[in-house]
């Protein structure tokens, strides 16, 4: 709770009630007058209520001495009452304050210590170690929330957690590199998990890498995960834009499959696939930008997976990880239905990039017949690409664009160019601009988030039939699930399940 004022605390602890089991109230982040009125507020809420005044080297707001501080502190305590749901039901303490009267004061009448560490920058070098000693007594619960920086960094606290398996204690990842995290707190050894109102702009996430509290309890079942849970999940990076686990954690909710899909931003998959062992996940579905570089970390990869030269679904089997790729049915699917087609023969079609995605484009323009120019910033993919098809090629330059008169049926374009949650340095908002649509042209581009990208909105402009890439999305999707079950995707969930956003 980080709202100025008592009562708008409680204004939003009412409205999110449902999702929440306990609230803590960050007094640090309240108005001065209010600090003084913190007493009352537990028996308000009626919910276990943690009394947290963050400093601001511990990435809190609190700026004042350490005295007036723990003035706050014994206030909150102060005229502890018999019935426990009247006072504070824990108290957060910093290992490196040493008080012992208040200490004494909260266990006296059940509230108990919450013993924290906090680092803002990164993540410590011997986190089990750290663990291990924080602890003064065996009532308190340790709490350690670092900054996670890398994968690297998620995977150590992981590791800390299961090292120490047995003592009670909080773990937190914050940031986006771990916010996989704070859905997977029981994998993860944590007691619970943090999340903020974040659709209330007077109360701020507390803390980088928070997930909106309707989000946590109702799109990944946050109070269902437990030991069994089976876990998948999509791996990708920057990975900020994804309706996946909107799509799959609808459907194990409909089926009742005790199962959560999450996602996997990782900065490396050498140290992710350790993740992956380490939590038991049992799927993952792979993107930008690792659908080559996973392949040499497969145990053993599917026909389609060796000639396209692409994986977009990992599947653990008792023999180890099974590679296959998903997109090629998922995109030849979807574009055929746009244009009530049985195949490509006669078609001439550009395809613009030469990464994953366009590897299983191309198989299944070949497999079905067309006539095909593949055009790339960086031409010596594009040439590497069409050479076993034995398919045109070029650069997105003034010669590739003029390639593509002849090849203009269907223009299909496979880049991340103008997604949501890209980087617009790393990648052009519009990778064909010096293109002119005639308007006569069917292009698809494989971006779903926006609906409409740049390329898109001039091709539409220019009079062409249109499609973006949920439909390709929603039909991949639907041959992971049976990749990832080994059964059929439900018929008659085809109509009721679709793709949100994270």
């Amino acid at each position: 709770m980080t709202a100025k004022t008592l009562g708008r605390n409680l204004e939003i602890l009412e409205k999110y009630r449902k999702y929440a089991d306990m609230a803590e109230l960050r007094v640090d982040c309240l108005d001065p007058d209010e600090r003084l009125l913190i007493r009352r507020f537990p028996e308000q809420t009626g919910v276990p209520v943690i009394l947290a005044i963050r400093r601001d080297i511990d990435g809190g707001r609190f700026i004042g001495g350490e005295g007036a501080r723990i003035s706050l502190m014994a206030r909150g305590l102060a005229y502890a009452e018999t019935d426990r749901r009247r006072n504070f039901a824990y108290l957060d303490i910093e290992e490196d304050l040493n008080v012992p009267s208040l200490e004494e004061a909260a266990r006296t009448f059940g509230t108990r210590i919450i013993r924290s560490y906090h680092n803002i920058k990164g993540t410590d070098a011997d986190l089990s170690a750290r663990i291990r000693s924080m602890r003064r007594s065996g009532d308190e619960i340790v709490k350690v929330s670092v900054t996670s920086n890398s994968t690297r960094d998620v995977l150590n606290l992981l590791c800390a957690g299961k090292e120490c398996e047995g003592q009670e204690k909080i773990l937190i990842s914050m940031g986006h590199h771990g916010v996989y995290s704070r859905i997977l707190a029981e994998q993860f050894g944590s007691l619970l998990s943090y999340s903020s109102a974040l659709s209330e702009t007077d109360a701020p996430a507390a803390a980088p890498g928070q997930i909106e509290v309707r989000e946590l309890a109702s799109l990944y079942h946050f109070r269902s995960i437990n030991k069994n849970t089976k876990v998948y999940g999509v791996l990708g990076y920057p990975l900020k834009a994804t309706g996946s686990p909107h799509f799959f954690n609808t459907v194990f909710e409909m089926e009742g499959n005790n199962a959560v899909y999450v996602p996997f931003p990782a900065d490396s998959i050498t140290d992710f696939m350790e993740i992956a062992k380490e939590l038991n996940v049992e799927g993952i579905s792979v993107t930008v930008p690792y659908k080559e570089a996973i392949i040499p970390l497969l145990d053993f990869q599917s026909e389609g997976v060796r000639t396209i030269g692409a994986c977009n679904t990992l599947t653990l089997t008792p023999q180890g990880w099974l590679g296959t790729n998903t997109d090629a049915n998922g995109f030849s699917d979807s574009l055929l239905a746009f244009l009530s087609k049985s195949n490509f023969k006669r078609q001439r079609i550009t395809v613009i990039g030469a990464g994953g995605a366009a590897r299983a484009v191309v198989f299944e323009l070949h497999r079905l017949g067309a006539k095909v120019l593949i055009l790339n910033r960086t031409v010596h993919k594009a040439r590497r690409l069409a050479a076993p098809y034995k398919f045109a090629w070029g650069g997105l330059d003034e010669q590739g664009i003029e390639k593509m008169e002849k090849y203009r049926d269907i223009i299909i374009q496979t880049t991340p160019a103008g997604m949501e949650g890209i980087n617009p340095n790393d990648t052009a908002d519009d990778p064909a601009a010096m293109y002119n649509f005639s308007g006569r042209e069917e292009v698809m581009d494989l971006v779903y988030k926006p609906k409409l990208t740049t390329f898109l909105k001039r091709a539409s402009n220019a009079g062409c039939n249109v499609q973006n890439g949920y439909d390709m999305l929603i039909r991949q999707a639907r041959y992971q699930y049976t990749q990832f079950t080994g059964k059929e995707f439900p018929e008659h969930f085809f109509s009721r399940v679709q793709f949100g956003e994270i």
